[in-house]
């Protein structure tokens, strides 16, 4: 296998050794207890922490066809503590996605609580999203957010006495609440030393490196190399990678042609509206206060208030461009930052 070092030091891989995506894999192949060592090792780099997974719970998304446009991937795993691991794989954006993550956790847990019984049965649930697409903004590559209760005044941590320990069956508080990890692959672009960065090479270049120690990627190695699979895994295999680039292709390309439609659009709109308007409130005030004042004030008020409706316009058009080509509104909403008003005005 030939590697080409570029200049920002990252690995570049050519060669025949092709290793399957990690998301792909994960929905169709990696679904046997042999394959668990896998996903522990994932998220035993991610936690720090050596964990068992004795059981893969049913995920919705996995029952989805192979076919489905941004597709999306949820592994849902319990581990020998009775902890419960998700791991979503997305591709696509949304911008809704940490409320998402919110509502997953919050279902998770009500899921497998089981009615009539205790809160003490209440597991903690860890919360990993492998995302491909840019989500906030932000110079790493791995986020990672856990519940910790600090004092108001004190500023000092809540801990546990013995006896709620004993009772509870946790140390900390923090043992309780979900923690949430946010990889964002696209923002790795660095020569992999430790096994995270080694995680992150596979999920965002398809390669493990062939004396790699790291846990679960040795496993990888066997049973995800692209050229053990049959001629017609190859073949659904590689027609799932060409739908992705189209799929992510088409988003762009819509939203490209939204924006500068509704540019256009609201430019002119916005021109010809603000020049009537400003000739008219301009002879208005210039009758009232005087030809003189009247013109040069009202030809001043008319261009800002011409220009603050075509600005207006042009986001009204903007929105309803985006919206005829397939935007669902909630997110045209967001991004245009609409009013009430504005927003009104698109509602059927």
């Amino acid at each position: 296998m030939e590697k080409k070092e570029t200049k920002k030091g990252k690995v570049m891989v050519k060669g025949k050794n092709k290793y399957i995506r990690f998301d792909w894999a994960a929905k169709y192949m990696l679904r046997s207890k042999a394959d668990f060592v896998i996903f522990e090792g994932l998220i035993n780099v991610l936690i720090g922490e050596k964990i068992e997974i004795v059981e893969l719970l049913e995920s919705e998304s996995n029952q989805v066809n192979k076919d489905d446009k941004f597709n999306r991937v949820d592994i849902k795993a319990k581990d020998s503590q009775g902890r419960i691991i998700i791991v979503e794989i997305q591709q696509s954006r949304e911008l809704d996605y940490l409320q998402r993550m919110l509502y997953g956790v919050a279902k998770t847990i009500t899921e497998h609580m089981g009615r009539g019984k205790s809160y003490e049965n209440v597991k903690k649930v860890y919360s990993i999203n492998i995302l491909y697409f840019d989500l906030g903004e932000g110079a790493d590559y791995l986020y990672h957010g856990q519940t910790t209760l600090i004092g108001v005044h004190t500023k000092d941590t809540l801990q546990l006495t013995q006896h709620e320990q004993d009772d509870l069956h946790v140390v900390t508080p923090e043992d309780v609440f979900p923690e949430y990890f946010v990889i964002r692959v696209n923002e790795f672009n660095q020569l992999a030393v430790t096994p995270l960065e080694e995680w992150l090479e596979y999920l965002k270049d398809e390669y493990i490196r062939p004396d790699t120690k790291v846990p679960g990627l040795m496993e990888a190695r066997e049973r995800l190399e692209y050229l053990r699979m049959s001629e017609e895994e190859r073949r659904v295999y590689d027609n799932y990678l060409d739908t992705l680039v189209r799929d992510t292709d088409v988003m762009k390309t819509k939203l490209l042609e939204a924006e500068i439609q509704g540019h256009k659009k609201g430019l002119a709109e916005g021109r010809a509206e603000g020049r009537a308007e400003g000739r008219a409130e301009g002879r208005a005030e210039g009758r009232a206060e005087g030809r003189a004042e009247g013109r040069a004030e009202g030809r001043a008020e008319g261009r800002a208030e011409g220009r603050a409706e075509g600005r207006a316009e042009e986001r009204l058009a903007n929105a309803k461009a985006l919206l005829d080509n397939g935007i669902p509104l909630e997110m045209i909403i967001k991004s245009l930052h609409l009013t009430d008003d504005e927003t009104a005005m698109l509602r059927p």
